[in-house]
């Protein structure tokens, strides 16, 4: 885009617009595209993600991950996180079972809808958490409303064990299954995940949060956190 058709894009000054697009390019974060004044990212930030990406690439450690997921327990596997104050599935490998779930990858969702939403904001204060989320985004898909006070219980459970799991909000068919991923200071940046059919994962509980909590930890362990052994315990 160029940068006068940013401006309208924003509803931003125009001499603003172009004195930051002028500094993003004297620092290589933005370079000139074409020769009709066009600017696209620049070579700046090709070589941050290139250096990134070469010390560890989250994304294809999980994508191998939901290879094996997928294959060891037959169910629909996901990697999700946080896109602002939503829960979005990044990456997502269909079960092999002839009936499969699978979910819009990229979609954002409301935090209290999810099972991985427990885990992604369990780092936060009680007021944090409320002040994150929007009030709406409390009402279930079927008009109910969920208790802020009880999803705060729920985060801080699912913290303490190391795990989530409940029958979907959203597919009342569905048993989900939610693990975190942690980076070294000990934050949850992401959870891999199991979508089964309800009755194949409350059967299958225990073996399906082994087969999670044991990829999880590889990955975090890769960005620096090691985690304390956990049992899981069933709750059926």
């Amino acid at each position: 885009m160029r940068p006068n058709e940013i401006a309208a894009e924003i509803g931003a000054p125009r001499s603003s617009v172009y004195e930051l697009v002028n500094l993003l390019l004297s620092h290589g974060m933005l370079d000139y595209y074409g020769g009709d004044g066009r600017v696209f990212l620049g070579r700046r930030l090709y070589f941050l993600g290139t250096a990134y990406a070469e010390q560890f690439d989250l994304m294809r450690e999980c994508e191998r991950m939901l290879g094996h997921l997928a294959e060891e327990t037959r169910e629909t596997a996901q990697m999700c996180l946080l896109e602002g104050n939503k829960y979005t599935v990044a990456m997502m490998r269909e079960g092999v079972r002839p009936f499969r779930i699978s979910s819009n990858v990229g979609e954002l969702v409301s935090i209290p809808w999810t099972a991985s939403g427990r885990l992604l904001v369990s780092h936060l204060s009680d007021q944090e958490i409320l002040d994150f989320i929007p009030p709406d985004d409390f009402v279930l898909p079927d008009g109910r409303r969920l208790d802020p006070a009880n999803f705060i219980s729920q985060v801080r459970g699912a913290a303490r064990d190391g795990y989530f799991t409940f029958n979907s909000e959203v597919e009342n068919f569905t048993h989900c299954f939610a693990v975190p991923i942690y980076q070294a200071d000990g934050i949850c940046i992401a959870t891999l995940c199991l979508v089964a059919p309800r009755e194949d994962g409350l059967r299958n509980r225990k073996a399906y949060l082994d087969s999670l909590l044991s990829a999880a930890n590889e990955v975090s362990e890769k960005l620096g956190y090691h985690p304390l052994d956990r049992k899981v315990t069933s709750h059926i």
